[in-house]
């Protein structure tokens, strides 16, 4: 017998959506008739916090019981995914105008005034339970973990919260410092390295050679690719090396490769995992904001040693970091050249930053790539994965020194004598006031704050999936 149920779905349609079950397998056929569609305004809220959270959790709650009620997304119909697309869209809207209302309030209610500092992760995952509806739990994320191409865009929602977080002075501040400080792992590790002078955490190694801590990436089963765990370790040997007081300057470089084509040579980085992305493996919240707000900005501006107060002068405790590049800087390997005090780089080795080809937004590395090349080569790189050899003109406006490959080594030597002639103070001092010119931190907090939103639809967007497959065959490709 064939049963008819219908759905409200409030995004403005003028026509009714259907759902019909027939038969045992309770095949579903979404009817929906398009024409006549139009925009609703977004909602307005005009309560207080809690009040217009109980409407937003209420009408939030409705729509995700009406997605619930498509078949999964492999299973939709064309018309089914364009009423699950509006369903979603109309979470998003009423997100943001919640949180255009009351992200300050809601980031002061978990934070326990502000007295609390949580990271990214940590703070949507405070704000899933205080707030329902208003991003995923982990609990849904986790139900959710599928390749891109199968699965609906619920950490668009964390992306909306953390932009309207970012950009607002009080808690964008307030979060940086907490990404900021350093990971529990690396205070847990700091005994090991103090003892044994070094640390291995699997895909990073950590060494202190005298007064240089040398972080070594050795993700040997993809060419240094980076992962959410990968991102982690190497954040925590960051930490390490501006915990450990003996140690003045940090050495950034890949380990020698074990894949067939690279076997004995170094590899600096391959940049994101590609198929790790395309199968749903990096997270928003794990990777691409923590890793800017967390190892990017603490190569950058080292630990935050106190909380924001108006009028106050910034304190960090900061240290200068060489980068060695062998074989290529692809990607996120770039983006890491971009915080670093200077650049050695072997004879044939090459960077780029291609992020925009394949659909996504290459981290800070938009906002900073042109201090170094110059607007127009860097929209080559970003838009039209333009590969720079190290030893040509605009190369070399990154990389400071060209060596052979058996020079490396004194090239990182020499590079770290010559950096700390002067004494670690004025190095720090001088690096500060580069850096004070070149990106105020209330610079990086509004582009961060665009970079969450505007990165969260990037990652969940077709022309992604299209491109990963397009350019990169991910789809005949498993993580490994």
């Amino acid at each position: 017998m064939l049963r008819l149920r219908r759905i409200r779905i409030p995004c403005g349609w003028s026509s009714s959506v259907g759902i019909h079950c027939a038969g045992q397998k309770g095949t579903v056929e979404l009817v929906a008739n398009m024409a006549g569609r139009k925009s609703e305004p977004a909602p307005v809220f005009t309560g207080g916090p809690a009040a217009d959270h109980e409407v937003a959790a209420r009408q939030l709650a409705a729509l995700r019981e009406q997605l619930a009620n498509l078949p999964p997304k492999p299973a939709r119909t064309p018309e089914e995914q364009t009423a699950a697309e509006a369903l979603l869209t109309r979470g998003h809207a009423i997100r943001e105008a919640f949180l255009t209302e009351h992200a300050e309030a809601v980031y002061e209610t978990v934070t326990n005034g502000f007295r609390t500092s949580l990271r990214v992760g940590e703070l949507v995952d405070a704000v899933a339970l205080r707030f329902p509806e208003l991003v995923p739990s982990r609990a849904q994320l986790a139900a959710h973990q599928l390749p891109l191409k199968d699965r609906d865009s619920l950490e668009i929602a964390q992306g909306i919260f953390l932009a309207q977080v970012l950009a607002r002075p009080r808690t964008g501040h307030h979060l940086l410092h907490a990404m900021a400080q350093p990971r529990q792992e690396a205070l847990d590790l700091l005994d090991t390295l103090l003892l044994d002078d070094a640390v291995d955490l699997g895909v990073v190694h950590v060494q202190r050679k005298d007064n240089v801590g040398h972080v070594t990436v050795q993700n040997h089963s993809c060419l240094n690719a980076e992962d959410d765990a990968s991102t982690a370790a190497l954040e925590t040997a960051v930490d390490l090396v501006l915990l450990d007081d003996r140690i003045e300057a940090g050495v950034l470089r890949g380990g020698p490769a074990t894949h067939p084509k690279y076997a004995g040579r170094r590899v600096f980085s391959s940049g994101i995992n590609l198929t790790h992305l395309y199968h749903g493996r990096i997270s928003l919240t794990d990777f691409f904001l923590e890793r800017e707000l967390g190892v990017v900005n603490k190569l950058y501006r080292g630990h935050d040693l106190a909380p924001p107060r108006p009028g106050a002068l910034e304190s960090r405790h900061e240290k200068p970091w060489i980068g060695a590049v062998d074989s290529f800087a692809i990607g996120g390997g770039c983006q890491f050249l971009l915080v670093l005090d200077r650049v050695v780089a072997e004879t044939g080795a090459y960077f780029n930053l291609p992020a925009g080809k394949e659909g996504i937004i290459p981290g800070c590395g938009v906002m900073r790539l042109p201090r170094f090349l110059g607007e127009g080569p860097a929209r080559e790189a970003v838009l039209f994965n333009r590969d720079f050899p190290v030893d040509s003109p605009d190369g070399r406006r990154l990389v400071s020194e060209v060596v052979d490959p058996a020079r490396m080594d004194d090239a990182i030597a020499r590079a770290v004598d010559q950096l700390m002639a002067c004494g670690l103070p004025s190095v720090r001092a001088n690096r500060r006031a580069m850096r004070l010119g070149a990106e105020p931190l209330d610079l990086f907090r509004t582009y961060m704050a665009h970079y969450a939103r505007d990165q969260a639809y990037c990652a969940h967007s077709d022309a992604l999936i299209h491109n990963l497959e397009r350019t990169w065959s991910a789809h005949r490709r498993r993580p490994k």
